[in-house]
């Protein structure tokens, strides 16, 4: 064969096998991608994709592709992106499956979580009805709660009288809990935390489920479960814990609300930031993330997002 031809030949073998190579490397690389939409990952980054369950509503909005609903974990993935969650309203992003609550009673609003917890909600959904429960009515009208338009501020404390409490979250069919005890007198924080991120929490479980509340979403803390999974030494578990035992606390309040027959969903973030949040947020099950910081702006939109999907019903999620 002259030599001309052959290299031709040559050519056009090395042309086809190439050809070959990429269509398998595709082949993979999608058969891969719907593994793992179908299957999952124990972590979840977010991104600035959304898709509600099978909201058509949605769709005919905006079409942006996200794996399936992976729990809470899937839902931050989907519904943090601010910019989105503005454009649209309450009925277009919430599922046909899920329940979406009539009223919201947020514990400890006018703390640093709460007050963000608060104003995302209002912005997010301004149809649902909010009820602020905050110890000082002045606090909360000076951050300029009451002024936003559905929001009513009642007077709320953990240490009150289950009783009181009954009586303040009166009307709400869903509790949003973003309260955690503020160490102060060194001599005195053990009996704080107790009071507060243990005693108060149940007592706001019990008043929930006597007022006839039906979702109750927890803010708790990486590390909680700590000594149950060998982190028991980890420096963020012995420092955090230095303050009055405070995860020991927290977690005597997670498993009470777990056998509380309350549809629940509980957020572990990792050490909390008053600063604006940046880049993406890192979602996993049930002690997976033991370290790691994030905004305080990211755990009120998970703990009200959580209120609305389905997909994070009695549910633990830690995020950092």
């Amino acid at each position: 064969m002259p030599f001309g031809q052959r290299h031709r030949l040559v050519s056009a073998k090395n042309i086809a096998a190439i050809l070959a190579l990429c269509c398998v490397l595709l082949l993979f690389v999608g058969v891969s991608n719907i593994g793992r939409q179908h299957l999952g990952s124990p972590t979840v980054r977010r991104t600035a994709s959304y898709q509600a369950h099978t909201s058509s509503s949605c769709d005919a909005i905006r079409r942006r592709s996200v794996p399936p609903m992976l729990g809470l974990a899937a839902l931050s993935l989907s519904q943090l992106d601010r910019s989105f969650a503005d454009e649209i309203s309450a009925q277009s992003i919430i599922s046909p499956l899920a329940r979406a609550p009539k009223n919201v009673f947020i514990a400890g609003a006018t703390g640093n979580t709460g007050r963000r917890t608060v104003e995302y909600l209002h912005r997010r959904y301004p149809s649902i009805p909010v009820i602020a429960g905050a110890r000082s009515i002045e606090k909360a009208e000076k951050q300029g709660l009451s002024n936003l338009e559905g929001v009513t501020v009642r007077k709320f404390d953990v240490l009150m009288s289950k009783e009181k409490i009954v009586e303040a979250i009166s009307g709400a069919d869903t509790v949003v809990c973003v309260t955690g005890f503020v160490p102060s007198n060194p001599l005195a924080m053990k009996k704080a935390a107790h009071q507060v991120d243990n005693e108060g929490t149940i007592r706001l479980i019990d008043a929930a489920k006597e007022a006839g509340v039906s979702k109750f979403v927890l803010i708790s803390s990486i590390l909680t479960n700590g000594r149950a999974i060998g982190q028991e030494t980890n420096p963020g578990f012995v420092i955090t814990n230095a303050f009055g035992g405070v995860l020991d606390e927290k977690l005597v309040a997670e498993k009470y609300l777990r056998a509380s027959g309350l549809d629940y969903t509980i957020v572990r973030p990792g050490g909390l930031k008053d600063s604006a949040p940046t880049g993406g947020v890192v979602a996993t099950v049930e002690d997976k993330t033991i370290t790691g910081e994030i905004s305080r702006d990211r755990v009120a939109e998970v703990m009200v997002e959580a209120a609305f999907d389905p997909a994070a019903s009695n549910k633990v999620q830690t995020m950092q």
